[in-house]
C-alpha cells in the first residue's frame, strides 16, 4: 500500500513539474529572412501590435508572447529561445522604434526590457538613449 502511494505521489509530482512546451510547428521558420526583409518584419510587428493581420505563425507568437516574456520562455523549445534572442537583439540594435512599441505594449513597467537590454549590452550592442 505504501509503495502504491509513493508511486502515485511521484506520478503526480512529475505531471505537475513537467512543463508543457509551445508548439514546435514553426521552429524552422527563417528568422534571418524576416529580419532582413523590412516589409515582413513590419507585418509581424503590426500583427503583435494589433495594427494588422496576422499570419498563422504570427498569431501563434502573439498568443504566447506575454506568457513567454513573463516566464522567461520556460515553455519555449530550444529553437524558439535562440530565435527570440536573435530577434530581440536585432530589434534593440536596428529597430528601436519597433522595440519600443513592443515593450510599451507587452512590458509597460519595463521589468523585462531592462533584462534584455542589459543582455544586449553584454554582447556589445550599443543602445542609444531614447
Amino acid at each position: 500500500m505504501v509503495t502504491k502511494s509513493i508511486v502515485l505521489v511521484c506520478c503526480f509530482l512529475a505531471s505537475v513539474l513537467a512543463v508543457e512546451k509551445y508548439t514546435d510547428k514553426y521552429d524552422k521558420i527563417n528568422i534571418q529572412e524576416i529580419l532582413e526583409n523590412k516589409r515582413l518584419l513590419i507585418a509581424y510587428a503590426n500583427c503583435l501590435l494589433d495594427k494588422g493581420k496576422c499570419s498563422p505563425e504570427g498569431k501563434e507568437l502573439k498568443d504566447h508572447i506575454q506568457d513567454a516574456l513573463e516566464t522567461g520562455c520556460e515553455k519555449c523549445t530550444e529553437a524558439q529561445i535562440n530565435g527570440s534572442t536573435t530577434i530581440i537583439d536585432h530589434l534593440i540594435k536596428n529597430e528601436r522604434g519597433i522595440w519600443k512599441e513592443l515593450t510599451d505594449k507587452y512590458d509597460p513597467k519595463g521589468i523585462w526590457r531592462k533584462k534584455y537590454e542589459d543582455r544586449a549590452r553584454e554582447k556589445g550592442i550599443v543602445i542609444p538613449e531614447d
